[in-house]
């Protein structure tokens, strides 16, 4: 399981021109998942995110967690994370995980982060344009 987090002040996710969610500040997770993931690992990564502390405090020092800033949690089904460019310059994506299984755990992971933030997610498979502001940037890859 690849999760991106990407810091953000706004996230939007856009299918077929309409608004489907939207989060202030927080975190955007693009997540990729594979065939070995299953619910211990989702388990391990939400742990990790919603422990993670890179917002500043008053002093300016990378410090502060999600909980401590009020934040909230867009998670976007992003399989392109397991791409393949080993071989020429087509992409192949045979490491992601088929999407009966991604939707599942896709499912799962969002279930989980909803115990503790308020999560806002993507359309499963739906062709979805992403509007943000990344906040620094800070972008921080977890596996």
């Amino acid at each position: 399981m690849r999760a991106l987090v990407q810091r953000v002040t706004y996230a939007e996710v856009i299918v077929d021109g309409q608004s489907v969610s939207r989060i202030g500040r927080g975190y955007l997770i693009f997540l990729g998942i594979t065939h070995a993931d299953d619910r211990a690992i989702a388990d391990r990564i939400v742990k990790k995110l919603t422990s993670l502390r890179i917002f500043p405090d008053d002093d300016g020092k990378i410090n502060l967690s999600l909980s401590q800033v009020d934040g909230e949690l867009m998670i976007v089904s992003q399989f392109t994370l397991y791409a393949d460019t080993s071989r020429g310059n087509r992409p192949g994506f045979s490491d992601a995980a088929a999407p009966s299984h991604a939707e599942a755990l896709y499912e799962y992971f969002i279930s989980r982060c909803k115990l503790s933030f308020p999560v806002a997610s993507g359309v499963f498979g739906a062709d979805m344009k992403i509007h943000l502001t990344n906040d620094g940037p800070f972008t921080i890859l977890l596996e």
